[in-house]
């Protein structure tokens, strides 16, 4: 059984043949070109649809969209999704049809990750979990008896904009002090040449200090995996800002298993071992038990195989 898996972004579209078993059997990749407006967008996401379904060799079951920002309940609508001018509410899905001939269904880009690690990846041994995903924000998707959680309206899982600090950091959030101020790869980024402009003796200094903007969280891990202790303390401290929203996840899901994705996670245990430490220091004895942090080595693989497994398993 075939499906059509889409990731929707500011930047570029992702489209995958996905076979239920097999995952990915094709993938094709062209610019989003959002600066065309919302009718060029339709039309392209159409486009990339049909070619990549054109050498499947049974059904197509639909197509599977993930998309950001605020997904309608019936999976139908986006709702001002970032980095896409001249979006409001988008009825994307009938849009997609109509230019298809294919049924099709649309679900928030990091639910879709989320969906894709149960299917697919480092999830699938667990019923629950939560995603948390550490790219230019952060965000990620809660997975509760092997399906998303959606919440009322569907919009449950803004793990971003989760609080450690009412007094906090302030990003794009509306709430001071969440997370996303911390770990978001801009922000990250901010705190970190803040802290190596303190010391001009390290080498990251030397080759930044004429422009931090340059700065990157991967410039970090690179440097702390080549013995940069300075590297290593930034990182270190952010995963244990990240230990601490976890706690707060878990408390209130009574969820023990995070699975993370994203560009920032690529420092890997640089970040995810502090975070467990943190964690465990913080959260109340009976959540320690099986509590687990997992990195996810799909990549963005991950949310094109969600977004096929949602038209597999709904369409």
């Amino acid at each position: 059984m075939l499906s059509v898996g889409i990731d929707l972004g500011g930047t570029n579209i992702k489209a995958a043949l996905i076979h239920r078993e097999k995952g990915i059997l094709k993938q094709i990749s062209v610019s989003t070109d959002a600066d065309s407006g919302l009718e060029a967008t339709l039309d392209r996401l159409g486009q990339i649809a049909i070619e990549v379904s054109a050498e499947a060799q049974d059904d197509i079951t639909g197509v599977g969209i993930g998309a950001p920002g605020m997904i309608s309940l019936d999976r139908k609508s986006v709702q001002n999704p970032p980095n896409l001018p001249g979006w409001d509410v988008v009825p994307l899905a009938d849009e997609i049809t109509k230019r298809t001939g294919m049924k099709c269904l649309v679900e928030n880009d990091a639910n879709l990750m989320a969906l894709g690690s149960a299917r697919f990846g480092s999830g699938r041994p667990y019923d629950n979990f939560v995603m948390i995903t550490l790219g230019t924000g952060v965000g990620g998707g809660i997975i509760i008896d092997n399906r998303i959680f959606r919440g009322a309206t569907g919009a449950a899982g803004e793990l971003g904009h989760v609080s450690i600090d009412y007094k906090g950091a302030q990003c794009n959030s509306t709430v001071p002090g969440a997370i996303e101020a911390y770990l978001g790869q801009r922000f990250l980024s901010k705190r970190a040449a803040d802290e190596i402009e303190k010391n001009p003796e390290s080498d990251l200094y030397k080759k930044f200090s004429g422009d931090f903007s340059k700065l990157e969280p991967l410039d970090l891990t690179e440097a702390a995996n080549h013995g940069d202790q300075l590297a290593v303390d930034i990182l270190a401290d952010a995963g244990r800002l990240l230990g601490y929203a976890i706690v707060n996840y878990a408390h209130v899901l009574d969820v023990r298993k995070f699975v993370i994705s994203g560009g920032v996670a690529k420092a890997g245990d640089l970040i995810l071992k502090p975070a467990f430490a943190a964690a465990m220091e913080r959260l109340m004895p009976p959540f320690r038990t099986d509590f687990e942090i997992i990195p996810e080595l799909l990549g963005n693989e991950a949310a094109l195989l969600g977004a096929g497994t949602l038209a597999l398993e709904n369409l």
